[in-house]
């Protein structure tokens, strides 16, 4: 096995290298990180057969283009409506591909979709911070932002012709324009005027959107009384209102803690729908229970754990079964 060496020609902002995240590391003020859209980049991996934590590159709307200018390696890409370009063949996203040296990769958006997760059948070369390669945003620690200008170094590169072809994009991996939430934990700081508020009227993702979080326009959610809350523990899907009621929805590299009241948190299982939201997409929130959410997450997580599986084994899916499987998601 050789290496396959890329020249980067264009990258958009936000194009960094990720991988699974930044465990354990929340106590010490370090955001996790890691993917946008988190069973995106796990179906990439699987799709080639990876560890589940290998190095992949996060795509923003921005695109990115490479050119191959040694070895050879299959790739696949996975994650939104995106357009590939690889050599002669034109592609959409949740492919599996092969590339060579002389030939260009282009990922540009497509109908849908904010990110996409660019994996390679062989080892991408990044720098570890802190026992991980996951990009914090802020700081630039980790892998990196990827440049113009720059080289990717994929070692012991494999041609894995028995993987290529399509993957199967299932329903839930598009944008979610009505997701789940769970009130609080502060949400006895607003009256019932904005709770309802909340649950009834439809939000608008703004400009203000990176890897941090993503502000809303809508109606004010205005907190009642002076707030005096000390920081505490911040989640990813949390919908943080300020003092004069803008709500943030907090995603991959929020801050670990903060003093501002959380109205409510949307569900792990229905994050990943709203990062493939764009800015100046709507989106409702519904309201479930703890214990229902509990559930939805259990069930979710055995589903999806039968999908990669079968995926990273690339054994074969009857129509009937794929399309019962999917549903489960």
């Amino acid at each position: 096995m050789v290496d396959a060496v890329f020249r980067i020609i264009q990258a958009g902002p936000f194009v960094t290298i990720q991988d699974a995240g930044r465990k354990g590391m929340m106590r010490y003020g370090l955001p996790e990180s890691g993917p946008m859209d988190r069973t995106s980049f796990a179906i990439a991996q699987a799709a080639l057969g990876n560890a589940p934590n290998a190095p992949a590159i996060e795509i923003s709307r921005g695109g990115l283009s490479l050119e191959c200018v040694s070895g050879a390696v299959t790739f696949a890409v996975v994650g939104g409506g995106f357009l590939v370009q690889a050599g002669a063949e034109a592609a959409s996203a949740w492919q599996v591909l092969t590339i060579k040296a002389g030939e260009k990769l282009s990922i540009k958006p497509g109908p849908w979709g904010s990110w996409t997760y660019l994996a390679f059948a062989g080892e991408l070369q990044a720098t570890s911070w802190l026992g991980s390669v996951a990009t914090h945003s802020q700081s630039g620690y980790g892998g990196g932002r990827l440049v113009a200008g720059g080289e990717l170094v994929v070692a012991s590169a494999e041609i894995r012709d028995h993987r290529t072809g399509p993957i199967p994009c299932p329903i839930w991996a598009r944008p979610r324009p009505e997701v789940r939430v769970v009130l609080g934990p502060q949400d006895r700081f607003f009256d019932e005027a904005s709770i309802t508020l909340l649950l009834n009227e439809r939000f608008r993702l703004t400009d203000a959107y990176d890897r941090m979080g993503v502000r809303l326009r809508g109606p004010q959610l205005l907190p009642k009384g002076a707030l005096s809350i000390p920081s505490e523990a911040i989640m990813r899907g949390s919908i943080q209102v300020s003092g004069e009621g803008t709500p943030t929805v907090l995603l991959a590299d929020h801050q670990t803690t903060g003093g501002y009241p959380k109205i409510a948190t949307i569900i792990n299982d229905d994050l990943d729908g709203f990062c493939q939201l764009r800015s100046h997409d709507y989106v409702r929130f519904s309201p479930i229970t703890p214990r229902y959410a509990l559930t939805l997450a259990r069930s979710r997580a055995k589903a999806v754990g039968i999908y990669l599986e079968r995926l990273g084994g690339r054994g074969g899916w009857g129509l009937g079964e794929l399309f019962v499987r999917l549903q489960m998601l």
